[in-house]
């Protein structure tokens, strides 16, 4: 049972749109997905990389951070070159 709410900053919400990712496939890729790399407080919180996948493979990279105890996509994207070799692997 998922007991945890989450809302997206304004700038992870224009970046789901650019990728033309819609929620349900954010939130299977956040369901499916592991952290890749976590990220030291840095005035904001701490925060981290999730990289998961939608049901039909598509790769999706998620930071989050958190607001007492609400999670805040901060940026969501689809992984590609020149920036990353693959899903897991920058370029």
């Amino acid at each position: 049972m998922q007991t945890q709410s989450y809302r997206y900053s304004l700038h992870g919400e224009r970046e789901r749109v650019d990728d033309t990712l819609d929620f349900g496939e954010v939130e299977q890729a956040l369901l499916s997905g592991r952290i890749l790399e976590q990220y030291k407080n840095t005035g904001r919180g701490e925060s981290c990389l999730v990289v998961g996948f939608t049901n039909s493979g598509k790769p999706i990279h998620i930071v989050c951070g958190r607001i007492k105890d609400e999670v805040v996509i901060i940026t969501v994207y689809i992984p590609t070159l020149p920036k990353f070799l693959n899903p897991f692997e920058q370029a």
